[in-house]
């Protein structure tokens, strides 16, 4: 048995054990596994029902996983993403007043469009129209606004009358226990301590219980929660995606989600060495199965699934092959038995994580062209529109509006694609809509 799956992920080649992959298939479920109480918590808001969202989640993220490991053969786990999954329940459905079965059928059309283009192996030409530029930007518009998001969540950050936003209250209880987690897992990513994240949260929780300030579980293992108020639900609402606005939304969720995942998959092979020529190997494999794992999670009942950048953590101690994807994924299927957990994870305990993911995706930041300003001031834009308009989409809109006219300004409207036009006309349209609304 041991050599058959040896040979099949090809560990010699690969110089790697069965025992390597293995523990890194659990330090990156450790690194992740924090998704399975975010998610419910960020998706809650919406009005989804948390227990099936955990369900949904555990599901979606080992069906992905190990798909990822078995198919495309890359040590790479997938989950709802952070970032798009606040984008569902802030934006769309808080921010546009969109019911959550809609938007949930907005992502299995955004799912079924990614396994299209994935099939006709449109990934470069798309990926090709919009600047990388730009595509920094979003990275880290939607890191600021994860970030933004667990500010306030944890009570750092307050609304105010008089200034929009200040400084919450430091005499109550349940911020510090906020600047606490985000102490701890500050310094732990900084130690480079595996599941610094999911540590971080442990010892939140923990502090919590001790001081009362969360209230005890009524238990740790229960069978898993029952998936029937999300389960097919998107699949029921396909009817309602009816109006342009709604048509901005899946493309936003597509877009989003494509560039979000290519980043990722591009950046963990060029940490495990896998990157050829500049390209990626199996590419369209990966894409497969990250999209199939994006129309499973849809079908469950969660926002879109996209491969995570916390697999770096298990490709940092040695894993090379699928299997360590694989691993990763049976373990969230053992997660399902922890559902009552889901009553201490506070908003408290979730804010760090989302405030230290929001520092990581920032990093792309350095990456654009800031000394030309027609460059400059579309990603400006996008980066600072995402916060201060609460709506990831409304971020994206305000830039790729302004990149065709800044681009005309400085006499180099020819190196803008028909795309980037194409889309000006859609958001220009989205933007009245919105206004109209």
């Amino acid at each position: 048995m041991k050599e058959k799956v040896s040979q099949y992920f090809g560990l010699s080649a690969l110089h790697t054990t069965i025992r390597t992959e293995v523990v890194a298939g659990f330090t990156t479920f450790i690194s992740m596994v924090y998704i399975l109480f975010v998610n419910p918590s960020v998706l809650g808001a919406s009005g989804m029902d948390e227990g099936a969202v955990f369900t949904a989640t555990a599901l979606a993220s080992a069906i992905g996983s190990i798909l990822m490991g078995v198919y495309a053969k890359y040590p790479i786990a997938t989950a709802p993403a952070l970032g798009i999954n606040a984008f569902f329940a802030y934006s769309v459905c808080i921010g546009m007043k969109i019911p959550w079965q809609t938007a949930l059928a907005g992502v299995f059309v955004a799912s079924l469009l990614f396994m299209l283009i994935t099939v006709l192996k449109l990934r470069e030409l798309i990926i090709n129209a919009i600047p990388k530029d730009l595509k920094f930007a979003i990275s880290g518009g939607i890191g600021l606004f994860i970030a933004f998001l667990g500010l306030n969540q944890g009570g750092i950050i307050v609304a105010d009358e008089s200034t929009l936003v200040s400084l919450g209250s430091l005499s109550i209880g349940t911020t510090w226990l906020t600047i606490f987690g985000l102490t701890v897992t500050a310094i732990l990513l900084i130690r480079k301590v595996p599941g610094s994240v999911f540590i971080g949260m442990a010892a939140t929780t923990v502090l919590g219980l001790l001081t009362g300030l969360i209230q005890k579980p009524t238990g740790i293992v229960a069978a898993a929660p029952s998936l029937k108020p999300t389960f097919l639900v998107a699949a029921k609402h396909i009817g309602d995606i009816n109006s342009v606005q709604l048509w901005v939304v899946v493309l936003t969720f597509l877009l989003v989600t494509f560039f979000d995942t290519a980043g990722t998959l591009v950046g963990l092979a060029n940490q495990a060495g896998f990157m050829k020529n500049n390209e990626m190997p199996r590419v369209g494999k990966a894409l497969a199965s990250d999209s199939t794992a994006m129309l499973a999670g849809s079908l469950f009942g969660t926002s879109p699934v996209g491969a995570y950048v916390e697999s770096s953590a298990g490709i940092a101690v040695g894993g090379r092959s699928g299997l360590t994807a694989v691993v990763t994924g049976v373990l969230f299927l053992f997660g399902l038995f922890f559902s009552p957990l889901l009553g201490i994870v506070t908003p408290q305990v979730t804010a760090p994580a989302l405030i230290v993911v929001g520092v990581m995706m920032a990093h792309s930041l350095k990456e654009i062209d800031w000394e030309h300003l027609e460059i400059a001031i579309p990603a400006f834009l996008i980066l600072v529109g995402m916060p201060l308009t609460y709506s990831i989409s409304d971020g994206i809109a305000l830039g790729f509006i302004f990149y065709p006219i800044t681009m005309i300004a400085a006499k180099r409207g020819k190196e803008v694609s028909p795309i980037m036009y194409a889309l000006f006309f859609v958001f220009v349209g989205f933007m009245w809509i919105l206004n109209m609304n």
